[in-house]
């Protein structure tokens, strides 16, 4: 039991030498340019010259605003951000918070400054994390790493602590907390190999491997339990290691005491006893570890094989998405066409009845045409040469010849041809020499030709 008391004074020795644990933005995907939260300080945020740390993109030089936001610590020791009215706005969990107005910090809480741009990821995205100074000295940003050059010097003094303080506590492990307001998606903080093995030192036996493993299932498999399951591995390799160390260490004392004249030392019988239920209790320890550490590998492969299976049906539901919006756009598409094939179609009805109507007009025109000159030529024909009126003349029985024919027809006969009645006086008719002329403009080359051929063999023959 001494060396049980000894050994936890070594271990909270070697704790107390590990460092404090500050708390410090991770920035996502790197392992340096992390931002330190110091305690009772106010720490700005912004691309000017006149802010605690100062962020400057590479890829959009304005996405960052001079003053950007502030980290503040309350008077309960809960840390508080506040959107110094930025252009792209503080994104807190992947919601913007109001500007101006204290936004409360938790541990695993997600700190995005900007947007994206151009589909890329957010170039400055945090995490709030609880981490050990001599750590992430190294990850710190650069102004934060010249200020931590200097010694910490922890508040607390240095102190064996009693078996009763080294047991654990009965109440519920704290939570890392994530974005989700839902708690069963916490997870526990992982603990120093020291304090694991005192952990598991003073446990009950009921703390076996399957109840382990249906809490480690419950957890989520995002960006902060990976690594938080990753430290947890860690952890079990390095605990194992210890366990074999002292189970080692217990053997050799068993084999030297083994080794020792029972006459010199009296109580060796029963030192030799107590040293090997320790050794029997380190070997329980060390097989309760070895399966802790197989159930937590296959547990974060059953967890895979879940996230890969999530993320097919999450394709599998975003395609089915995409086949339907692009159904609904081959319908509408299919719709418009049919509404363009109906209007093409009436168009072609009102062509169709257009060209039905002209061609009904012209031929009612034709044939307009046609009986107009056939009265013409019925009416204003010579009946003597059968030919138009060339100037045309009255008789005073009212008929109308042509100057030349009723002229030749009055040297053999002083009548009119058509109604035998004396021919008393004859008269031009202008009017008809008119008609027909405005009529012969719209007849054939060849109707005009004969015309003009004729009037000129009758105007020859009168000379």
């Amino acid at each position: 039991m001494e060396g049980d008391a000894a050994g936890s004074s070594v271990a909270e020795d070697d704790e107390c030498s590990r460092g404090p644990e500050v708390l410090c933005l991770m920035r996502v995907g790197r392992n340096s340019d992390w931002l330190r939260l110091l305690d009772n300080t106010e720490v700005t945020i912004g691309r000017g010259a006149d802010v605690t740390y100062q962020l400057l993109s590479p890829s959009c030089p304005l996405m960052i605003s001079r003053l950007h936001c502030t980290f503040k610590q309350r008077e309960d020791g809960q840390w508080t951000v506040t959107d110094k009215k930025s252009l792209n706005g503080v994104w807190v969990n992947g919601n913007r918070i109001p500007a101006e107005k204290a936004y409360q910090l938790r541990l695993g809480d997600s700190i995005r400054l900007g947007v994206p741009v151009s589909g890329t990821k957010v170039e400055f995205d945090y995490i709030l994390v609880q981490r050990l100074l001599k750590d992430i000295k190294l990850c710190l940003a650069k102004e934060q790493r010249e200020g931590a050059k200097a010694s910490h010097v922890s508040k607390k003094p240095k102190r064996k602590l009693s078996v009763e303080e080294v047991e654990p506590s009965t109440s519920k492990p704290k939570l890392y907390r994530h974005s989700s307001s839902d708690k069963s998606f916490a997870k526990p903080c992982p603990l120093s190999p020291v304090k694991h093995q005192q952990k598991l030192s003073h446990s009950e036996p009921e703390k076996t491997g399957p109840s382990r493993q249906s809490q480690e299932a419950e957890q989520p498999n995002n960006g902060s339990s990976d690594l938080c399951d990753l430290d947890n591995l860690q952890m079990y390799s390095q605990n194992i290691l210890l366990l074999r160390e002292q189970v080692d260490d217990t053997q050799r004392q068993v084999a030297s005491l083994e080794g020792r004249p029972q006459q010199a030392d009296p109580l060796r019988g029963e030192q030799v006893r107590e040293l090997q239920g320790q050794l029997e209790t380190l070997r329980a320890k060390m097989y309760r570890m070895e399966t802790l550490e197989k159930s937590f590998s296959e547990t974060k492969r059953q967890l895979e094989a879940e996230k890969t299976q999530q993320q097919e049906e999450l394709l599998k539901k975003q395609l089915e998405e995409a086949l339907q919006e692009q159904k609904k756009v081959i319908d509408e598409l299919d719709h418009s066409r049919q509404g363009f094939e109906e209007i093409l179609s009436a168009k072609n009805k009102e062509l169709e009845l257009s060209k039905e109507e002209k061609e009904k007009a012209r031929a009612q025109k034709e044939e307009v045409v046609t009986q107009v000159t056939e009265v013409l030529e019925n009416e204003l024909q010579c009946i003597i040469c059968s030919e138009l009126f060339i100037e045309a003349v009255i008789l005073s029985c009212a008929h109308s010849f042509c100057c030349h024919c009723i002229k030749q027809w009055r040297k053999k006969k002083d009548e009119c041809p058509i109604c035998r009645q004396a021919i008393q006086s004859q008269t031009r008719c202008l009017a008809l020499d008119n008609c027909i002329d405005g009529m012969v403009e719209n007849l054939s080359l060849d109707m005009k030709a004969r015309r003009q051929t004729l009037i000129t063999e009758r105007k020859g023959e009168s000379r």
